[in-house]
C-alpha cells in the first residue's frame, strides 16, 4: 500500500518498492491527471506481470476517491460492498459488471454507477482498464 505525505493543502504518496519512481500528488487544489498515462504505467510494473491486477490510486480526498484499476482478461474482484457511491468508467477492454439481482457488459466509453454498500463483483471479459471513483464515507 502507497504511504501518503500530508500538508495543510496537498497530498502526495512516498516511494514504494512497487512504485520507485516517488511521489505522485494526489490531493491539491487542482490535481491534473492522464489517465493513459497511468494505465502505461500500471502495465509497466511488475505487480502487472506477476499477478491478475493492478491499480494505482490518483486522487484522494475527505470527500471522493479516484482508483485506476486494470485487469488481465478473466480477473475478477470477488463480490464486495462499497462505503459510498461508487461510478466506473471503462476506458478500455470490456468488463461484466454485476450486483446480486443485474449483470451489465461495460465497455470502453461507457460507465455505470452503484448505490452505497450493495454488493457487488467485476470481471474482466477482455483486458481491461477502468477509472473507479468513491464518494462518500
Amino acid at each position: 500500500m502507497e504511504k501518503e505525505n500530508l500538508d495543510e493543502d496537498n497530498k502526495s504518496n512516498e516511494a514504494t518498492p512497487q512504485r520507485p519512481e516517488g511521489e505522485r500528488i494526489l490531493k491539491a487544489p487542482l490535481v491534473e491527471m492522464d489517465l493513459f498515462a497511468f494505465i502505461e504505467q500500471i502495465k509497466s510494473e511488475t505487480t502487472w506481470a506477476d499477478s491478475d491486477r493492478n491499480s494505482i490510486t490518483i486522487f484522494k480526498s475527505e470527500a471522493m476517491t479516484m482508483v485506476l484499476i486494470g485487469l488481465h482478461e478473466n480477473a475478477e474482484l470477488k463480490p464486495h460492498k462499497a462505503n459510498g457511491t461508487i461510478s466506473v468508467q471503462v476506458l478500455g477492454g470490456k468488463i461484466e459488471f454485476g450486483t446480486e439481482d443485474q449483470y451489465v457488459q461495460v465497455e470502453k466509453g461507457q460507465i455505470v454507477a452503484l448505490q452505497e454498500n450493495l454488493l457487488h463483483r467485476v470481471k474482466a471479459l477482455t483486458e481491461s482498464f477502468f477509472l473507479l471513483t468513491l464518494i462518500g464515507n
